[in-house]
C-alpha cells in the first residue's frame, strides 16, 4: 500500500479509561505507529480524555477508535456522555449523505457497550462474575465471512476484560438497522447462561468489539502475572485455565495475531476507502 503521494490519514483515539490506568491506549498507539510504518503512510492520531476532560473531536479526523473503560455503560445524562453520542449521530448522519470521505470507526469494550445501548441490540447486565483473561472467541454465520476476521482461526483468541456485557440479541433491531452479529462468547456447555455478543459490525465503516483486539500479549502476561489478577481469573476458571492462558500469551497464532491482524484489517479497509481505492 506504499504510495507516493501521502496525504494525511488522521486518527481520534477516544480514551474511555476516566484516567485509570490501563494498556489499551498504549495498544491502540502501538498498532498505529507499526502500521504507519509497514505501509509508509503519513498517519498521524491525537488522544482525547473523554470521560476526565469531557474532550470529543469534531469530524475533521477520517478514522476514530474508541477504547474501553471502567464502570457502567448504563449511566446516563453525563455531559461527556451527550457529547459522545452526539459525535456518534454526527459520523453516521455523515456517512449517509452523499460525500466520498467516508469517517471509518472502530469502538472497543466498553464503547462497544455503550453502542449496543444506543441501538437497542440486546440486553445490558452485569456478569455473575468479571471475565479477564485469554478466552477464545466464535464466530458467528456471519462473521465467517466478515473481512476483518480474514487471517483468524475458528476460534480466534482473544483478551477479555469485562464485568459487563451484553446478552440476547434483538434480532428485530439487527434486521432494521441492517447490523450483523459476527461474533460471539464461547460456549460453555456446563453453564447455562447466555452467550455474550462480542463483535458487531454496525454498517460497512464502522465495527465493535467486546473483546480487546488492541491487547498485546507482554502487558497481558504481566497484568496476570500480578497476585489480584492470577486470583481472580484461578477463581473465575481454574489454576488450570490460568496456566494455560499463560502459554497461549506465548503462542504467536493467539493473542498476538489478533492483534497483528484485526485492527490492521480494519485500517486497511479505512485507508483504501480514504485513497478511493475500495
Amino acid at each position: 500500500m506504499n504510495l507516493k503521494y501521502k496525504p494525511e490519514i488522521k486518527v481520534a483515539i477516544l480514551d474511555l479509561y476516566d484516567g485509570i490506568a490501563n494498556e489499551g491506549m498504549r495498544g491502540f498507539q502501538d498498532i498505529l505507529n507499526r502500521y504507519k510504518a509497514k505501509h509508509d503512510l503519513n498517519i498521524t492520531y491525537k488522544v482525547f480524555d473523554v470521560r476526565r476532560g469531557c474532550e470529543v473531536p469534531g469530524l475533521d479526523f477520517d478514522i476514530y477508535i474508541s477504547s474501553g473503560g471502567p464502570g457502567s455503560p448504563l449511566h446516563e445524562g453525563t455531559e461527556w456522555e451527550k457529547k459522545y453520542f452526539r459525535l456518534t449521530d454526527k459520523l453516521e448522519d455523515h456517512n449517509l449523505s452523499n460525500t466520498i470521505d467516508k469517517k471509518h470507526s472502530f469502538y472497543v469494550c466498553h464503547s462497544f457497550q455503550l453502542m449496543c445501548r444506543k441501538y437497542e441490540l440486546g440486553d445490558i447486565n452485569t456478569r455473575r462474575s468479571p471475565s479477564f483473561g485469554v478466552l477464545p472467541v466464535n464466530k458467528t454465520g456471519a462473521g465467517l465471512t466478515e473481512s476483518l476476521f480474514e487471517g483468524l482461526a475458528e476460534p480466534f483468541y482473544a483478551v477479555d476484560s469485562r464485568s459487563w456485557q451484553v446478552i440476547n440479541p434483538n434480532e428485530n433491531r439487527f434486521k432494521e438497522l441492517n447490523m450483523q452479529l459476527v461474533a460471539i462468547e464461547k460456549e460453555r456447555p456446563h453453564i447455562d447462561l447466555p452467550r455474550a455478543m462480542m463483535a458487531i459490525r454496525f454498517d460497512e465503516y464502522s465495527f465493535a468489539t467486546q473483546f480487546h483486539p488492541e491487547a498485546d500479549a507482554n502487558g497481558m502476561k504481566n497484568l496476570l502475572l500480578k497476585e489480584d489478577k492470577k486470583d481472580e481469573v484461578i477463581n473465575e476458571h481454574g489454576d488450570v485455565k490460568y496456566k494455560e492462558m499463560l502459554n497461549h500469551l506465548a503462542d504467536p497464532d493467539k493473542i498476538s495475531h489478533t492483534q497483528q491482524t484485526l485492527i490492521p484489517n480494519f485500517l486497511d479497509q479505512a485507508v483504501m476507502s480514504l485513497q478511493g481505492l475500495a
